[in-house]
């Protein structure tokens, strides 16, 4: 009798489904499979049980503890997602099956790579580097927002707006900031705020929402007109934690819509306290040059002299060198009798009469030639006050009088020095040396005969 298990190489169950279990598990070493969760089972133990189906087919799913855990939302039954996953199968029951390492949403992961991809792309183009951020003007001269005109946003940023800086100039640039027409709307806002170059800082934006709510703003075209945009850009796209690539290529990105508002408006206190300190500056360095000034008048002034106070002067300058004068003659007198007393005494000793008439003829001749050398100096010293009185006297608008000339001046006590400053009927005042008087200019003579009323 031959030995059937022999020659049919008879496996046994757990042989059989080992070996499929190697099969599958070599030749799909990690798949990627989108499909709808049901009869999902979460026990005690942490590991994650359901089926994956669509249409027409299904199949057995589980994700470990260990890989369910680093995701960053629960799955629910029906909902749609993708998966990377390891073919295998259970050999208790003989159950092909996928292995789970990694879940995500499907509408979300799909838009989230597509976003990356973008991201990457742009950020390999320069796009995001800091060095081509333009700075926001300190003082706007206008802003303008590109964004929904009936969203929460827009009201948001004009009340900071309002409160922060009213009287700053806003122009609305309205599109759609959700839908399959945002991204064209949205664009086509942006050229059109830089073709009428109004504003010299612009405001792109949106409230929060979902990755589909915000993705007109992950746009290509849109984030390379913001990139090219001469006016510097400010994103505020969603709530603080969304980031969309608008963000990344604007040159500034604000976490809210009224963030925004905040980052573009100066303010208004700040500059009222900033313009009352130049104001109290100003007014403090005007008063010290007030200061300045009139102390320099009151200086000048006090230079001033007048006429008699002068002449007081001359004639003090006078009498101290007449006193000085006085006082060196006193002591060449003094001098010269204290000579003569001295000659005298030895005269008187020696008894001879014929050298004491001698000396008295050369002490009467010294004393005529110290009259004579005195008077010239006596005369030169009257001649230099009478000149000096003469000049002062030259100098006084009284002498001018004196010698038959007037002063004519205005209503205003301006002097007349032109007869072109003179009205016919004008009334002027004219001033002579002993008195004034009131005259009305009946008539301008020009070289002939005056006009006749």
């Amino acid at each position: 009798m031959t030995n059937t298990s022999t020659e049919l190489n008879i496996l046994s169950v757990s042989d059989f489904t080992r070996n499929v279990k190697r099969v599958l598990e070599y030749n799909f070493p990690a798949v990627w499979v989108s499909g709808e969760i049901s009869n999902l089972a979460m026990p005690r133990s942490g590991h994650w049980y359901f089926t994956l189906k669509d249409d027409q087919s299904q199949v057995r799913c589980a994700m470990f503890r260990q890989s369910n855990q680093r995701l960053t939302f629960t799955p629910s039954e029906g909902m749609q997602i993708l998966v990377k996953a390891r073919v295998s199968l259970y050999e208790a029951r003989g159950d092909f099956q996928l292995i789970v390492d990694s879940m995500e949403d499907a509408g979300v992961g799909a838009l989230q790579r597509a976003y990356e991809q973008l991201k990457q792309k742009l950020q390999a183009q320069g796009l995001f580097d800091a060095q081509h951020k333009k700075e926001l003007p300190e003082m706007p001269r206008c802003v303008g927002i590109i964004t929904s005109p009936t969203g929460a946003a827009l009201h948001d940023i004009l009340n900071v707006l309002k409160r922060r800086f009213p009287a700053l100039p806003v122009i609305i640039y309205p599109a759609q900031v959700q839908g399959v027409n945002a991204p064209e709307q949205l664009l086509h806002a942006l050229q059109q705020a830089q073709k009428q170059a109004l504003c010299d800082v612009l405001i792109i934006g949106r409230g929060g929402g979902s990755i589909e709510d915000l993705w007109a703003f992950n746009h290509e075209q849109l984030a390379l007109a913001i990139y090219n945009c001469p006016i510097p850009v400010v994103s505020s796209v969603g709530h603080e934690i969304d980031f969309t690539i608008c963000d990344f290529v604007a040159d500034v990105r604000a976490a809210t819509p009224p963030a925004a508002a905040e980052l573009v408006s100066p303010d208004q206190e700040e500059w009222f306290g900033w313009l009352r300190g130049i104001e109290r500056q100003l007014s403090v360095h005007i008063e010290r040059h007030i200061l300045s000034l009139q102390q320099q008048l009151q200086w000048q002034y006090k230079q001033l002299k007048h006429p008699g106070r002068y002449l007081d002067e001359v004639a003090q300058r006078i009498d101290g060198l007449s006193a000085r004068l006085e006082q060196h003659l006193g002591l060449q007198l003094q001098s010269r009798r204290e000579k003569t007393l001295t000659l005298e005494a030895r005269l008187q000793q020696h008894s001879p009469r014929h050298q004491l008439n001698q000396q008295q003829t050369q002490l009467n001749y010294l004393q005529q030639r110290l009259q004579q050398c005195l008077q010239p100096q006596f005369e030169q010293l009257q001649q230099k006050i009478a000149f000096l009185a003469r000049e002062m006297d030259a100098f006084s608008p009284l002498a001018t009088l004196g010698r038959g000339y007037s002063l004519v001046k205005d209503e205003k006590n301006e002097l007349i020095k032109s007869a072109a400053q003179l009205t016919k009927g004008q009334q002027v005042t004219v001033y002579f040396a002993d008195n004034q008087a009131l005259m009305t200019v009946d008539a301008l003579l020009t070289g002939k005969e005056p006009e006749k009323d």
